[in-house]
């Protein structure tokens, strides 16, 4: 018996056992393995496409939030210039009641002064006039004090009334 040439019977029996199993794997076996090797197949072919799908909607995601925001910094530019403006125009209106409310004080002060002074003018007149009565007493009683100043007040008086 040779062991590199197998016996005419035993290959006639082996090829005999491997058509059977062939056949047996060929009806039941590789249907079951193809189907599950296209059932993975589509399952992959799904993957697929739903990773394409989910990349598309992640680019249009992505336009979507530069676009929001360009449209949030267009919106806070607008939002800093409307600030400003406002900014701007609160300055000059206080501005503005600072110089009004100044111009009042300034003229109530002038006023104030004013008359002030007409009542100092008032008091220095009747000052004056105390005095100049006070003096013109003082005169005329020094005149008025001999017999001979009298008589000539009186002619005086008469000479002024004819």
């Amino acid at each position: 018996m040779n062991l590199m040439l197998p016996d005419s019977g035993l290959l006639f029996w082996m090829t005999i056992i491997f058509a059977i199993v062939f056949f047996i794997l060929a009806k039941f076996g590789f249907p079951i393995i193809t189907g599950m090797v296209d059932k993975r197949a589509k399952r992959i072919d799904e993957a697929i496409a739903a990773a394409r799908k989910a990349e598309e909607s992640l680019a249009g995601l992505a336009q979507e939030q530069e676009r929001l925001l360009s449209e949030a910094r267009t919106e806070q530019a607008r939002i800093l210039q409307e600030a400003a403006v406002q900014r701007d125009n609160m300055i000059v209106q206080a501005q503005e009641q600072a110089r009004e409310e100044a111009k009042k004080i300034m003229d109530e002060a002038k006023a104030r002064i004013q008359e002030e002074k007409e009542a100092a003018l008032r008091d220095v007149r009747k000052e004056v006039a105390l005095l100049s009565v006070t003096i013109a007493e003082k005169v005329v009683r020094k005149e008025l004090s001999t017999d001979k100043g009298q008589m000539e007040l009186i002619d005086r008086m008469i000479d002024d009334l004819s």
